[in-house]
């Protein structure tokens, strides 16, 4: 058992001094033993004899080198001399034993002292004078690879922090507070579980210190403090000297009532068939980890024989049972008789110093002459020992599976066991394919403090503690969401509105019993809403509520619940007047690509038509004005399929037939289109992009005191350009003056205030909304970090929207959704048509023309090859002559039977360039 630490640092230095020179007597020699022949290796073994423990550990090395030496009778070479001292739960005596020990009998190994603050002491000599001391203290402020003759016979206390953490995981815990007594057992194990629980999401909000020399008073009055707390998740570090006091008291101011949860740590959980039953029976339903020991055959043939001996020894003790102290300390005294063996040292002689005229000085002892050996052959041994294979890395005991047991009736009863592959299970063999899991049903059944079979949520609001402290947003407008009102003579804060209904409605079936009260926070004048939400980093608020947006850099002040509305950004513009007062409305159904390409193309097929009639029809023939004007005459008169000209070539025909069916399909969509703006009324809103804001510098506004400000500026927009207002009123008066007038050219706004703005019937019809722009979580109530009360309080929240509680709410206080036939009508416009919509005629239209005059160009070249064969003519003679021919009307075939056509006659060439035989009109050109 471990003692307060009653003396400082030069105390016992100076004790030690003291020791020293009282133990500076000429050495025992040592000599074989006479009978057997046996080497004699001396070792120390240092027991706080008058607890049931250090009995227990020195019964349990007796019988293990017993056990060791009749088992190796035939080869043993060598002998271990135990000597035993009594530290007598203190730590001078510690040290002193552990002088004397090296001084006076030149140990080469010491077993011990049980608890580290006594070890502490102990290792520092061993580290002086090179002797290996082997210690179950686990608390992990002893390192050995800080301490190099230090070997740890038991499992580090560090590594049940894992377990520990992985069962406040798997009930959802985000809040303990840590207890543990003021020694360097107690203080070893603080940072490494902080560090545990953190990894899994969980808090030690509340640490407190017990003092060993705590009166009875002390005590209840830190247990008071603990009651005002929220936290009711506790896990205590202590052993069972001074534990046993504590939960007398713990039972005593009634902690250890329903909503409760205690959890205790190996140190205290191995040592429980120790304690009093009356102890016991304040521990009801505490939850306890201790290291695992496989029940063999081998460690029950052990068992027996260790009570009837023990019984022997010890009469006068009625309570007692073996745990895994005196298992670690019978597989200690056996590894340590191995690397003995293994070493084959025997009586080995201390290396004094050259000078020991200082005969205080702990060097005067001098160093082992075998121990840097001896520590090294420890360090390699590995064997199965009762607790657990025996195998050290790095000079300490490698922990194995933890067992979760929960205290009921006069003992404990197993509920699970914890392992660093697997986690939390029911039965320690799992698959090899099994993930590792924190779940409470791996457990057996829990009987909770109060005899409660529920698990405690792990926390509470105490009864008598001062109310919540709600920060709610006090500003102007916008009532419907939030208004708060304060009394102008007891300063209490009224809140109503739809979201404080809604935070009513969740804190009635979460925390019914949870007194608050609202505190006014002043948007308008004292800061926006970022800074109402970091107030409660500051301390000022347990909680706020309100209209508030969860935001990315606002979870870094307060953690939020689930959103109760559903958010995005969105934009508040005008509508622009009715399109039919536009004296070019008939110009809108099509667009500008259109119109252009339209035209085109109307020029484009009268050319084609013009070139295939122009040397069969007379009426594609004259001056050139009239042929110019026929081009364009002839192809806009099929628009309203009025053109009287008789077409003759079959090309003509074949193109006109395409080219009509194209002009019937794009008159009856601009009809159409035309109709549908002339007949129903359009509403345009007049900036339908932000990038149009940009663009031209309009100005553009937000609600006051939100975080749109903020967005707008990280979207590019001029701070000087951005105006800030608090009312729909104002909205509707910054919006009618316009970006040019004193107003706004559009309001950027979250979309729950933009559909009550547009709800109203006066709004309706002038405004509309574009977007959304931005994505937004939506509307959330914000706790602190860490708080217990953002998973229940969400839980509560989806009770809520899914039970219809929130509809019903909406309805309250923004009534049923407007319907409004301006915004109706806004949804029914539509574009005008583009060439998009028509690139497939215009395709067959054009392939059809390019076909037929590439048709007609190749009859023609054909029938004026001569010319264009000649070599008596330039290329521009040759041109000039196929032109004249291109002019000159082709004859039909009646006219051309009646008279002959003599080769001088048709068309004026040079002398010297051969004439063109008359044409053929077997196909039409």
């Amino acid at each position: 058992m471990q003692k307060q630490a009653r003396y400082s640092n030069s105390q016992l230095h100076g004790l030690l001094l003291f020791v020293m020179s009282c133990y500076y007597i000429v050495p025992i020699a040592g000599a074989q033993n006479a009978s057997t022949g046996l080497k004699e290796v001396d070792v120390g073994v240092i027991l706080d004899l008058g607890t049931i423990l250090g009995k227990m550990s020195n019964t349990c090395i007796s019988m293990a080198l017993e056990d060791f030496y009749a088992s190796n009778l035939q080869t043993r070479t060598v002998k271990i001399v135990i000597h035993t001292r009594d530290s007598k739960d203190d730590a001078v005596e510690a040290a002193s034993a552990a002088i004397d020990l090296l001084r006076n009998v030149e140990v080469q190994a010491i077993l011990g002292p049980p608890t580290s603050t006594q070890a502490n002491f102990v290792i520092d000599i061993g580290n002086k004078t090179q002797v290996p001391v082997i210690s179950p203290a686990t608390s992990p402020s002893l390192s050995p690879k800080d301490n190099p003759y230090f070997i740890r016979g038991a499992q580090n206390g560090s590594s049940q922090v894992e377990c520990l953490a992985a069962i406040v995981k798997a009930f959802n815990w985000r809040e303990v507070a840590l207890i543990y007594e003021d020694t360097d057992y107690g203080r070893g194990i603080g940072p490494y579980l902080t560090d545990s629980l953190l990894g899994v999401g969980t808090q030690v909000r509340y640490r407190r210190v017990m003092s060993l020399s705590a009166t009875d008073d002390h005590i209840l009055k830190e247990l008071s403090k603990l009651m005002t707390m929220q936290t009711r998740v506790f896990v205590v570090h202590m052993l069972p000297s001074f534990a046993s006091r504590f939960f007398l008291k713990v039972k005593e101011v009634g902690m250890m009532n329903k909503g409760y949860a205690w959890i205790i740590t190996d140190g205290l959980t191995n040592l429980l068939d120790s304690v009093d039953p009356k102890i016991i029976g304040s521990m009801q339903g505490v939850i306890g980890v201790k290291p695992h020991v496989t029940n063999t055959r081998k460690l029950q043939n052990f068992i027996e024989r260790w009570r009837k001996r023990f019984r022997r020894e010890n009469p006068d003790i009625d309570r007692f049972e073996l745990n895994v102290f005196g298992l670690w300390a019978y597989d200690s005294a056996t590894a340590l008789a191995m690397a003995v063996e293994r070493s084959g040292i025997a009586r080995s002689k201390f290396k004094k110093p050259d000078s020991t005229s200082n005969m205080a000085d702990l060097a005067a002892i001098g160093a082992s002459e075998m121990g840097p050996r001896l520590l090294q052959s420890i360090k390699n041994t590995r064997f199965q020992g009762l607790s657990g294979e025996f195998y050290l890395v790095d000079g300490q005991l490698q922990p194995s599976a933890f067992q979760i047991v929960n205290v009921i009736g006069k003992g404990e009863r197993e509920i699970g066991f914890w392992t660093r592959d697997y986690g939390i299970s029911r039965k320690l063999i799992q698959a090899n394919n099994r993930n590792y899991t924190t779940n409470q049903e791996d457990l057996g059944a829990i009987t909770w403090p109060g005899e409660s079979h529920l698990v405690p949520k792990g926390w509470e609001i105490p009864t008598g503690e001062q109310k919540l402290r709600v920060g709610v947003p006090s500003k102007s407008g916008f009532d419907e969401f939030v208004k708060v009102v304060t009394d102008s003579q007891t300063k209490s804060v009224t809140a109503t509105g739809f979201c404080i209904d809604v935070f009513k409605e969740v804190m009635e079936l979460s925390l019914p019993y949870a007194p608050y009260e609202f505190l006014s926070f002043d948007t308008d004048r004292v800061g926006g809403y970022d800074d109402l939400v970091y107030h409660i980093s500051l301390g000022n608020y347990d909680a706020v509520v309100g209209d508030v947006t969860i935001l990315e850099n606002r979870t870094t002040f307060a953690d939020f619940t689930l959103p109760f509305t559903e958010s995005s950004v969105a934009m508040i513009v005008r509508i622009e007047d009715d399109e039919r007062k536009n004296a070019w409305i008939f110009m809108k159904p099509l667009k500008m690509d259109l119109w252009l390409t339209t035209g085109a193309f109307f020029v484009f097929t009268g050319f084609v038509v013009w070139v295939l009639e122009h040397r069969v029809n007379q009426e594609f023939r004259g001056p050139p004005h009239k042929q110019v004007g026929m081009i364009f005459w002839f192809s806009f008169s099929t628009l309203v399929f009025s053109h009287k000209e008789k077409l003759i070539s079959n090309l003509s025909r074949f193109v006109v037939i395409v080219w009509v069916f194209v002009v019937l399909v794009l008159t009856s969509s601009y009809t159409a289109s035309l109709t549908s703006m002339l007949t129903v009324q359009k509403l345009q809103p007049s900036i339908t992009d932000m990038r149009d804001l940009k663009k031209n510098e309009e100005y553009v506004g937000y609600q006051t005191g939100t975080f749109e400000e903020g967005l707008l500026k990280r979207d590019g927009f001029d701070p000087s350009k951005l105006r800030n207002y608090s009312t729909f009123e104002e909205y509707d008066g910054a919006l009618s003056n316009g970006s040019k007038n004193g107003g706004v050219a559009a309001i950027i706004d979250e979309v729950p205030y933009i559909r009550l703005f547009l709800a109203n019937p006066k709004y309706c019809t002038k405004y509309t909304m574009i977007g959304p722009l931005f994505k937004t979580v939506g509307f959330g109530f914000a706790f602190p970090k860490g708080s217990p009360l953002v998973p229940d309080v969400s839980r509560a929240i989806l009770n809520v929207t899914e039970g219809g509680q929130l509809t019903r709410i909406q309805r309250k206080w923004f009534g049923e959704e407007a319907q409004c036939e301006e915004q109706d009508g806004t949804r029914v416009t539509s574009d005008s048509l583009d060439v998009e919509s028509f690139k497939g005629l215009f395709l067959v239209a054009g392939t059809s023309s390019c076909f037929a005059l590439i048709v007609f160009l190749s009859i023609f070249l054909y029938d004026n090859r001569l010319i264009l064969a000649s070599n008596n003519s330039s290329l521009w003679q040759k041109l000039i002559a196929v032109a004249k021919n291109f002019d000159e009307k082709k004859e039909n075939s009646s006219d051309a039977s009646k008279k002959t056509n003599p080769a001088n006659e048709g068309m004026a060439v040079a002398s010297d360039c051969p004439q063109s035989p008359a044409t053929s009109n077997s196909w039409p050109a």
